[in-house]
């Protein structure tokens, strides 16, 4: 199928075509002129093929491990590795679920522009709780959401956590991550919010911190909030937790949403005080952290209608205000065909992902160039009127492990 690519294919044509072009070269011997092939890999020092190799995209060094002995026992050493994690960094791709009831799909490289069908470990059904930093995924279940792993998605290893604490079976939950470049320790969040019984204006709120270093767990928050809940919605920026809470009916349609922040450090509390307003009635927002600051991609109600989305727009949180950097064309608004009030939507880097849950289409959001543009076609169709698609961004890095 065009535009799809399977991830261990060892023969495809544009791996082909990067050896062919610095694997050899013709060159006239003083003999009669006669020409001679001159293999470049066999004159090259593995230093200097290594830094070469680093270059290529990751798809790429997974192929070219398949070329020759020599070739795959220099991209799977750890010098390899550090000269990968220290040349330009890979493009965030973005895995888009084609089932509702099975975690399979297919994962884009916007480098190539390319599909690959590629296989999720640990993760049992798409509707698990999904949170990315720094080449490492992590997935928690819907259920009793007790069930937590952290992987790498490219390399597959994959580390099984210990059962967070607090309440087990909560309302709503909300999943972060935030991996360190450097020591590659890192730090989970898990918000949990549960009404309070008999109560509909309030409800309990906890916040629950797992560090690699300790392995363990630690429950840093817990508080009652009175007309707002918690959500599913969270990230880990520089430090600091932030995560959207929503109205339970108490106040205008504006003040619908709202922003906590919380200092992983400080701990400071209530959480009530740091609420900072979201920039005009939303339909939804969506949370990620883009080199160290927050971005929020909502979709932008209708003042008179708030429940009804009528654009997307992208902001960027300055201290305690919004500037927004983007909005979607309406060309692009309408290219989704029909857009729920509500959407997918993750990004890391430089690059926002947003897609329909209604469709298999991607768009992709270049925060650089501000420049937006649609992947290559998802190599899946909508097969029944209620089927579901969504996704999640994540970076391809070899060198890390949980």
């Amino acid at each position: 199928m065009e535009g799809e690519t399977s991830w261990n294919s060892h023969c495809a044509d544009d791996m082909s075509k990067d050896i062919g072009e610095f694997d050899s070269f013709s060159e006239l011997s003083d003999e009669g002129n006669k020409e001679t092939i001159i293999s470049v890999d066999s004159i090259l020092p593995d230093d200097l093929l290594e830094r070469i190799l680093a270059y290529l995209p990751i798809a790429s060094i997974f192929r070219a491990g398949s070329v020759c002995r020599r070739w795959h026992e220099i991209v799977s050493s750890k010098r390899f590795l550090w000269n990968f994690s220290h040349v330009l960094s890979q493009k965030p791709w973005y895995f888009m679920f084609t089932s509702s009831d099975e975690p399979v799909g297919y994962a884009y490289d916007p480098i190539l522009r390319k599909w690959y069908s590629i296989e999720l470990p640990c993760i049992q059904t798409p509707n698990w709780f999904i949170a990315s930093s720094c080449g490492l995924v992590c997935f928690m279940d819907n259920d009793s959401r007790s069930e937590l792993h952290v992987c790498n998605p490219i390399t597959k290893i994959c580390k099984k956590l210990q059962e967070p604490p607090g309440m087990k079976f909560s309302d709503y939950s909300a999943l972060s991550l935030s991996v360190s470049r450097t020591s590659h320790n890192y730090k989970i969040s898990i918000v949990k919010s549960k009404q309070v019984p008999g109560n509909f204006l309030q409800w309990d709120l906890s916040i629950h911190i797992y560090d690699s270093e300790t392995m363990m767990w630690a429950t840093s928050l817990t508080e009652v909030l009175t007309g707002w809940r918690g959500g599913d919605e969270s990230v880990i920026c520089d430090g600091v937790l932030y995560f959207l809470i929503y109205s339970t009916g108490v106040g205008t349609p504006e003040n619908r949403h709202s922003l906590v922040t919380y200092n992983l450090s400080s701990r400071s509390s209530p959480l009530i005080r740091s609420l900072i307003p979201v920039p005009g009635p939303l339909t939804c927002g969506r949370l990620m952290n883009l080199k160290g600051k927050l971005v929020m991609v909502g979709g932008i109600g209708k003042p008179d209608r708030p429940d009804i989305i009528k654009g997307i727009g992208i902001w960027v949180l300055n201290g305690r205000n919004w500037v927004e950097v983007g909005r979607m064309p309406h060309k692009f608004f309408q290219g989704f065909g029909e857009l729920d009030d509500v959407f997918a939507s993750s990004g890391t880097d430089n690059l926002i992902y947003i897609q329909s849950y209604g469709a298999p289409a991607l768009l992709v959001f270049d925060m650089n160039q501000k420049l937006w543009k649609w992947s290559l076609k998802c190599p899946v169709s909508k097969k029944f009127p209620l089927q579901l698609f969504t996704g999640f961004c994540f970076e391809p890095r070899l060198e890390i492990a949980p």
